[in-house]
């Protein structure tokens, strides 16, 4: 059988590679502890569970608008003024089955065939794929440990050639958990709006940010970032709502229409239930977020403390979202257990197969001389799991 282009080129996902392992194992008795998605370990708080189950009784279980019911994106457009400074109509705001769709949609309607897509590394593993699926070619500013994972306004110009129509950028970041300045934000977002490129400003991890780091929306900077950047955020992290696949995109109008278009063709709505909790999600009480990021921020200094301690491991601590990335390069070449490694993915196999601990090799996210570690699971998981790899490292 012959496969579509599509098809051929297109990467399996990491992330969920190393969690199919996991679950695989599980049904074979045998434990791991995963470290692998990025997936809160909470409850949906109890007020949002509630609205959905009203909505339920209430038989709101039609269709709806493909761009989403009018209240939640009132909601929606309520919640990015409060929050990010940013004024929208609703006819601006489209609602997806999660931020991975939006993104994925917003890709289709602006790229094609010759176009290039600028994109940090590391990155988001789904990224790339995605500007491959649209035709569109995925171009990569390669940061790391000495530049603090974040790309930097000369490294932009350098990668800007006459076919680029976009920039994705992802600030708190997946994987690394950089968060970017607005002086930053600014000037990189400036250069790309001088230059004419679409931004995507995904937004997802915006309310998981520690340190009194600010979380700042690049559309937030003027009328003219407004005409060019479309932010894509949703309620899977902050909300501890992944199952419930809910996401948006707000931005030109134009562009919103066309996303609305396309997904009249593949999805149409996003569940109905879902969003009607998620009205209550961005009108309810936020009590839940923030108990649910002080809980991270407690594990996030845990796991980075006891990383730092064990020999040939480099961490820092991460600014937002919920994981660690840190550079295990000291390792390799060496002898763990009778065996020696040399590149991430054989690390990650080795830890799983000896420590029963699963982590995603960096080369996932663009660099190999990482892992990353998700630290939203909870505190007894994350002293056990730590201490089965400082076991097999210090045998």
């Amino acid at each position: 059988m012959t496969l579509s282009r599509i098809a051929e080129n297109i990467a399996p996902s990491g992330t969920i590679k190393i969690s199919t392992k996991v679950n695989n194992m599980a049904q074979e008795g045998i434990s791991v502890i995963g470290f692998g998605m990025g997936e809160p370990d909470f409850d949906t708080p109890k007020n949002i569970a509630d609205a959905a189950i009203k909505a339920i009784k209430e038989g709101f279980t039609k269709y709806t608008p493909t761009s989403g019911i009018p209240d939640l994106r009132e909601a929606i457009c309520e919640k990015l003024w409060r929050d990010n400074g940013l004024r929208y109509s609703p006819t601006q705001v489209v609602v997806s089955m999660g931020a991975k769709q939006a993104i994925h949609n917003l890709i289709l309607v602006l790229c094609e065939s010759g176009d290039e897509v600028i994109i940090p590394s590391p990155y988001w593993v789904s990224y790339p794929e995605q500007v491959k699926m649209a035709g569109a070619t995925p171009v990569f500013i390669h940061t790391g440990d000495d530049t603090g994972f974040k790309i930097t306004p000369a490294s932009l110009r350098k990668a800007i050639t006459p076919r680029t129509k976009m920039l994705i950028l992802n600030s708190p970041s997946n994987p690394t958990g950089v968060v970017y300045t607005e002086k930053e934000l600014r000037e990189l977002a400036g250069i790309a709006v001088e230059k004419g490129l679409y931004i995507i400003s995904d937004e997802i991890y915006e309310k998981i940010i520690y340190d009194g780091m600010k979380h700042v929306s690049l559309a937030s900077f003027g009328d003219e970032f407004m005409k060019k950047v479309i932010t894509v955020n949703g309620f899977s992290k902050s909300y501890a709502m992944t199952g419930w696949r809910l996401g948006y995109a707000a931005g030109p109008e134009n562009i919103i229409k066309a996303v609305i278009k396309l997904q009249d063709h593949t999805t149409s709505c996003a569940n109905s239930i879902a969003q009607k909790a998620a009205v209550e999600a961005l009108r309810g009480d936020q009590t839940p977020v923030r108990l649910m990021v002080e809980e991270f921020d407690k594990r996030r200094k845990y796991m980075v403390n006891r990383l730092k301690r064990l020999d040939g491991i480099s961490c820092t601590m991460p600014e937002g979202a919920f994981y660690v990335f840190p550079n295990v390069s000291g390792l390799y070449r060496r002898n763990i257990a009778g065996t020696v490694v040399s590149n991430s993915t054989e690390l990650v196999d080795l830890l799983i197969e000896k420590a029963r601990v699963a982590f995603v090799p960096g080369i996932c996210f663009g660099s190999d001389d990482h892992i990353r570690i998700s630290f939203a699971t909870n505190m007894a998981q994350i002293e056990e799991g730590i201490n089965r790899l400082e076991s097999l490292l210090t045998s």
